[in-house]
């Protein structure tokens, strides 16, 4: 019985970093400032997007929580992975998703480039 329990104690402390790391990983729009350069999954509803057609690269923007110009954090869709999303800035205007990837910076606004629909999700 000794053994029982302290293998049940060691699996628990084996997996509580785990899990905490886990739970760490999903941040807010607000919060991927402080986490550039990381992996994470980034949560918010799309307060505004664009399809910059005009624009070098065909960028989609989706801003996270708050839109454009005071936009906090920014989903990124080049021109040349944009057909796989079909119309991201219909689709995922006003719904809350989240998004996973690399936080990167441009201009001091924290972002990810997805490449793949399967990186953003949509929430209930």
């Amino acid at each position: 019985m000794r053994t029982y329990r302290t293998t049940l104690l060691l699996i628990i402390c084996l997996a509580l970093p785990c899990i905490t790391q886990a739970q760490a990983a999903h941040l807010t729009a607000a919060e991927a400032k402080n986490h550039v350069g990381e992996t994470a999954t980034v949560c918010g509803r799309v307060a505004s997007a664009h399809f910059a057609e005009k624009t070098k690269g065909l960028p989609t923007f989706m801003n996270l929580d708050m839109p454009y110009p005071k936009q906090i954090f920014t989903i990124v869709i080049w021109g040349a992975e944009r057909p796989k999303f079909g119309n991201p800035e219909r689709t995922y205007r006003d719904k809350n998703i989240c998004v996973s990837g690399k936080i990167t910076s441009h201009r001091e606004i924290p972002e990810i480039v997805v490449t793949s629909p399967g990186q953003i999700q949509i929430q209930k």
